[in-house]
């Protein structure tokens, strides 16, 4: 069963990663989070669970304004040719529906079947955003809580320039 995002944030408490929740009306793209967020501060990203011909899938994490060509990011991170993931897989490995993407979905990821990717350029602010399983909220951490956290949920995960 996957987590409730209030389980997700007591997860964060529990493992002593500093973050700050905000709740807001649903966003479901980055357009409409452009439009409705106001002024919550950090670095705001995007999510993009993706399956290769191989079949092995992929959340691939970015600021949000970073161009991601897809024939362009095979390359980069070593898989065969991507597309999106369905909706129907993403809800079975991953617990959360399009727009709630986020990696701090990976802890519903019990069989540790994505390979995680995240920007570089967005590693090296100081302050990122992703919702906590749900798109009415977003959680403000540290590039380091991140990486904490994806190593807590048992991922490993590369660093790569987008």
């Amino acid at each position: 069963m996957p987590l409730t995002p209030q389980e997700l944030l007591t997860q964060l408490d529990h493992l002593q990663i500093q973050a700050q929740t905000h709740h807001h009306p649903p966003l479901r793209t980055v357009e409409e989070s452009k439009a409705l967020r106001g002024d919550l501060p950090g670095l705001h990203c995007k999510n993009l669970f993706l399956k290769d011909k191989k079949k092995q899938l992929w959340l691939v994490v970015a600021a949000e304004d970073r161009p991601i060509n897809l024939k362009e990011l095979k390359g980069k991170i070593g898989s065969a040719h991507l597309s999106f993931g369905k909706a129907d897989l993403l809800q079975e490995v991953l617990g959360v529906s399009p727009g709630s993407v986020t990696p701090f979905s990976l802890i519903n990821d019990v069989d540790k079947q994505v390979r995680v990717v995240l920007d570089s350029h967005m590693m090296a602010e100081p302050l990122i955003n992703y919702h906590p399983l749900t798109n009415e909220m977003t959680t403000a951490l540290s590039p380091e809580g991140l990486r904490q956290f994806i190593r807590h949920c048992g991922h490993e995960f590369s660093e790569v320039e987008l």
